[in-house]
Formats: structure tokens, C-alpha cells, sequence
């Protein structure tokens, strides 16, 4: 049995319509903030994460203004749809307002919740790209790990890594793994948190012992510097 959702947010970033259009509207500039591969083609959309692809159609083209996509409905009637808009303000500001809505399935429930939880930390990304990367296209960085311990256990071992306690608030400053030093852009523990370097943007994501306790690492690097191995090998040293 399907369920319909929305979820909708509104965020004003310091960056002109036109650059917000390039981050939401185009492939490079979607993986700059958010999660996996993203590429348009035509009416079409896809996107790539962990070896699973979605198809999406390109619903509105606006430039400057709209941008929207629906996927392809499932047997049962699933789908999702994404539509930014987008309106310029004063002073070289932008308002974006996000809507995500469609039908889910039997767990819609806890699938919705995760949903709500997890759109805050993208759009902040979001506006810590444009204001500190803009134009710049990352190296992507993805690690999964299912079963990874429950969120306590799990965010114990992170906020360690990083120098920090699982009290950790909004501007504290870290250090990753490799030395490099950073600053918490957004702390939303037991769910997210988010690092930002002077080379680079790191979320780290639990998904709740409802969604099987994964652990999900998504970083861009705008450094020129592939962190793919560095963070396969992070993960597995300490989660097996």
C-alpha cells in the first residue's frame, strides 16, 4: 500500500540565482553538495549511488527560476519528485525553497522520517559549497556500512576520530584522520554531522537502528585529492 509525502524547506544562501541554478540544475554542481553521481541528459536525470541507479524525468526547466524531476513510478506505485524554486533577493542573496513528494511504500513511516532528518544537512552543504566553493568541482567520496553499532556506539567512535565529544555543537573545531583541520558546520547527532576543511566538505550520517545502522560517509573534496581509499580503509579499521 503506498503512501503520499512531501517534504518542504526553505534556505537563503549567499550566492546569486545563477549560481544556485548551476548547483541544483547541473551534474557537477549536484555533486558538490549532495549525495552519489548525478547527470542530466536531455529530459532525463539520473542518479548513481553505491552501484544503484534512478531514473528521472525532467518535469521543469526554468533557468534562474524552477527546476524539477519525477522518477519512474514503481509497479506499486512509487515514486518521488523533486522541484527547487528559486527566487533572487537583495544584496546577492537567494531564497531556494525544496519540495520532495510522491508515494511510498509499506514502511513510508520510518523512510518519511529519515527523509525529514536528512534534507537539513544537504541544503547546509549546500550553502557552505556556495559560499566557500563555488565553481569548483570535488572528487566524491562514498562509504556505506550497514550493521556499523548502534547510534551511541557509533558516534562515540566518530566524534573521537575527530577530536570532538558526541556533544559536539555547530562551529567547534576538528580534526579529520588525516590532520587536516576543520570546523563543524552542522551537528544534528544521533542523525548527522557536518566538517568543513579549507580543502574540503565531510557529512557523516547514521541512519537509526530502524533503517539497519548504517553508517554513511559522504565528503567532496575540492583539494584535487581522491579520498575514496583513505576512507574505505578508515571505515573498515573501525567497523569491520
Amino acid at each position: 500500500m503506498t503512501h503520499p509525502f512531501e517534504v518542504s524547506l526553505e534556505i537563503e544562501l549567499a550566492a546569486t540565482p545563477e549560481q544556485v541554478w548551476e548547483a541544483i540544475a547541473t551534474g557537477p554542481g549536484v555533486d558538490s553538495w549532495f549525495m552519489g553521481r548525478t547527470q542530466f541528459a536531455g529530459e532525463r536525470a539520473e542518479f548513481t549511488m553505491l552501484g544503484h541507479t534512478e531514473q528521472s524525468t525532467i518535469t521543469a526547466y526554468e533557468p534562474g527560476s524552477r527546476f524539477a524531476t519525477r522518477s519512474e513510478e514503481a509497479a506499486d506505485g512509487r515514486f518521488m519528485a523533486m522541484e527547487y524554486l528559486i527566487e533572487g533577493r537583495g544584496g546577492g542573496t537567494t531564497v531556494l525553497r525544496l519540495v520532495h513528494s510522491g508515494m511510498l511504500g509499506d514502511d513510508w513511516e520510518t523512510e518519511f522520517e529519515a527523509m525529514k532528518a536528512g534534507w537539513p544537512i544537504y541544503l547546509e552543504t549546500l550553502s557552505q559549497y556556495l559560499g566557500h566553493f563555488a565553481g569548483r568541482v570535488p572528487s566524491v567520496t562514498t562509504v556505506f556500512r550497514p550493521g556499523a553499532g548502534g547510534p551511541d556506539a557509533v558516534w562515540k567512535v566518530v566524534t573521537e576520530a575527530l577530536g570532538v565529544t558526541p556533544e559536539v555543537a555547530g562551529g567547534e573545531a576538528v580534526r579529520l584522520p588525516d590532520g587536516s583541520a576543520g570546523v563543524v558546520f552542522y551537528a544534528n547527532l544521533p542523525v548527522n554531522l557536518g566538517v568543513r576543511t579549507g580543502g574540503g566538505l565531510y557529512r557523516f550520517i547514521h541512519s537509526g537502528t530502524d533503517r539497519g545502522d548504517a553508517l554513511v560517509l559522504g565528503h567532496q573534496n575540492f583539494a584535487g585529492r581522491d579520498e575514496q581509499a583513505a576512507w574505505d580503509a578508515w571505515m573498515a579499521e573501525r567497523f569491520g
